[in-house]
């Protein structure tokens, strides 16, 4: 196969052999249902999911968290089936059902063995297309999901990494957390909800994605009888949705800190720059120097704050990429007392990677960990269908193991050190929850720190 498979607006029908002959197939119906699949010879298992390109980033016209209010409310049932109904559908065969709700998309998935998958699309479908968002239901469910942002503020670590992405990202609106906050989802009305699903759950938005053991033919036809017979008329043609721009953002980032007060026997501590874009060309070896400075018990963070140090138990560099925007992160738990040196020693671990770049062995060790992990992670279905819709939704091209294996052996010490350089002249931001000292956070912000590279 080519190099990457670009999955255009405009062809009806692709199909082509990836890696381990997985089939991999694509359909654009004229309606601008786009459904992808990937037969996987002899699994005996299938996963699917419906995807919205909708995320808490489109929440303009209504209430903060309404998208995430609308994932619950899509589980409530529908014209034909309560929510009873769509559990025990699962729950009789064994499977497995869930929703996600991110910044950009929302995707309602399941997994079951590969007999089933038939019941699972049409579940799915009538939750997609007819839900009935029952107004006795929404406030039932508004107090689940204050139940559940309140379960979410008891986590500190939950609060640290919501609290970086708003310090990070400032008035950008990925910078707002994905359920909203208590405020918005108490004022938030049916209405308004029932106006975000009619606007955006519509046919030239969905992309339905499937991987296992299936029959592309067959899964198309399910779908789309499925997506009809509740309600869904796919006999007008329309294009499919655009895919978000890729342009950078221009976002106001300046190194901000924020202590959050609370009263625990542990600090949890995370300090974050702007990062790279999901199309970024240097994210294979974002992904290299991620792992080598915290992605892993060899990493230079584990090693230092973890064995040497005894500082935190669990000590970890994390990211995010969106179409237009990103984040790089390090964040460690560690008693209140401790924060402040755990905070700088991560600090120096990220300056001293930009200032003198990797060893050959770190590279050498940190490919095969990324490529074992990828091999691995194939071996669900779970995996190749999420696959298959970021492709879809976010890149535009498919991406298999292979050639992303190549592009892996491409990285080399320069580019991971360029990238570490790129980020270090960044400002940092910094997030500090727990029984520490009034302004530790804000001591520990930093505007950009190194020159190295230009």
């Amino acid at each position: 196969m080519s190099p990457a498979i670009e999955f255009d607006l405009t062809t009806p029908e692709l199909e082509f052999t990836a890696s381990g002959d997985a089939l991999v197939s694509r359909t654009v119906h004229p309606s601008g249902v786009r459904i992808l699949t990937e037969e996987v010879p002899g699994a005996l298992s299938a996963s699917i999911g419906f995807w919205i390109a909708v995320g808490s980033r489109d929440e303009d016209q209504v209430a903060y968290g309404s998208t995430h209010f609308l994932e619950h409310l899509l589980f409530k049932g529908t014209s034909k089936r309560t929510a009873l109904d769509i559990a025990i559908a699962f729950d009789e065969v064994g499977g497995e059902h869930n929703a996600m709700t991110a910044k950009e998309h929302t995707c309602y998935y399941a997994k079951v063995q590969d007999h089933d998958l038939g019941m699972a699309i049409d579940v799915l479908a009538d939750m997609v297309a007819d839900s009935v968002l029952d107004a006795t239901e929404f406030d039932i469910e508004r107090t689940v999901i204050l139940e559940e942002l309140a379960m979410a503020d008891d986590d500190p670590s939950d609060v640290a990494h919501e609290r970086i992405m708003e310090t990070v990202l400032g008035d950008h609106v990925l910078g707002r957390p994905i359920g909203g906050n208590p405020a918005t989802i108490k004022a938030a009305t049916r209405e308004s909800v029932s106006a975000h699903y009619q606007r955006y759950y519509q046919p030239h938005e969905l992309v339905v994605t499937a991987a296992g053991g299936l029959k592309h033919a067959q899964v198309v036809a399910r779908v789309l009888a499925g997506l009809e017979a509740s309600g869904w008329n796919l006999s007008k043609n329309a294009t499919p949705a655009a895919r978000r721009s890729k342009e950078p953002a221009t976002l106001t980032s300046v190194a901000t800190g924020l202590t959050v007060m609370r009263p625990l026997e542990q600090a949890v501590v995370a300090l974050a720059t702007p990062g790279l874009r999901a199309s970024d060309e240097m994210r294979h070896a974002f992904g290299v120097m991620s792992q080598i400075l915290g992605g892993g018990m060899s990493s230079r963070l584990f090693q230092e704050i973890r064995e040497k140090r005894g500082l935190a138990y669990s000590v970890y560099a994390f990211g995010s990429s969106y179409a237009d925007a990103g984040l790089f992160g390090m964040a460690a738990g560690t008693s209140p007392g401790s924060a402040t040196e755990v905070a700088q020693v991560m600090k120096q671990e990220l300056l001293t990677l930009a200032e003198s770049g990797i060893t050959a062995e770190e590279l050498s060790r940190t490919k095969g960990n990324v490529a074992g992990g990828s091999a691995l992670a194939l071996e669900n279905s779970d995996a190749r269908m999420i696959r298959l819709g970021r492709a879809e939704l976010t890149t535009g091209e498919f991406l298999d193991r292979d050639e992303g294996l190549a592009r892996l052996s491409e990285v080399d010490r320069g580019a991971v050190q360029t990238i570490a350089q790129q980020l270090a002249r960044e400002p940092l931001s910094a997030v500090v929850v727990g029984a520490v000292a009034e302004g530790v956070a804000e001591s520990l912000a930093h505007d950009p720190r190194v020159t190295a590279g230009g």
